[in-house]
């Protein structure tokens, strides 16, 4: 599967990446960095065919999973990479993206790892550079700290803002989340966040 379909939907080992080019049928473009095993990945591209789905993730076995979801549904609107998000970002078509989902990332819990969170004011400055004003950023986790992190990092920053208006905003699963086996696993410290924000 990773030999045959990998090669078929992934994005080029170089150069620009435009996911409007990749995916010339579809009027929205979204993208999900660290996606796991895919579930969600493969779920929203079924449901939202109009929608093409970019997916990054390092690791092999979640890459080999959402492949065979891929090809399972009959999805034409996802591509994606095994790669490390942060390298990969920088290639990516200012003003690409419509959404951008980073769902239960590693939280890196002890104070002394907390620069390897993926959101940081370099990953932040290009979710800035890659959704469209009116674009939308959704991070989920179940990690106080986690959340507390990143509330910091993005209400701070004027290019964003966050949409909650009520504590269920940010405590209940938005209308359109897709929940995963990890997030049901409940290996966090607290019950899911979910922060939805706005690109300016």
């Amino acid at each position: 599967m990773v030999d045959k379909l990998l090669p078929r939907i992934g994005l080029p080992d170089e150069g620009l990446i435009d996911p409007a080019v990749l995916m010339p049928a579809c009027r929205n473009q979204a993208l999900e960095i660290g996606f796991g095993g895919g579930e969600h990945l493969a779920a929203q591209a079924a449901a939202h065919p109009e929608t093409g789905f970019t997916g990054i993730e390092p690791f092999l076995n979640g890459v080999a999973k959402a492949l065979t979801a891929i090809e399972a549904g009959g999805l034409d609107n996802v591509r994606m990479a095994r790669a490390d998000a942060r390298e990969i970002l920088p290639r990516f078509q200012t003003g690409c993206l419509e959404r951008i989902y980073l769902l239960f990332p590693d939280p890196w819990h002890k104070k002394r790892h907390a620069k390897r969170r993926f959101v940081q004011p370099d990953t932040r400055d290009q979710f800035a550079r890659l959704l469209k004003p009116g674009g939308r950023l959704r991070i989920a986790t179940d990690v106080k700290s986690y959340a507390d992190h990143c509330m910091v990092e993005l209400t701070g920053d004027t290019r964003f803002r966050w949409l909650a208006e009520t504590s269920a905003d940010w405590t209940q699963p938005p209308a359109d989340h897709i929940t995963t086996r990890y997030e049901t696993k409940n290996l966090g410290d607290c019950a899911p966040v979910f922060m939805d924000f706005l690109r300016v």
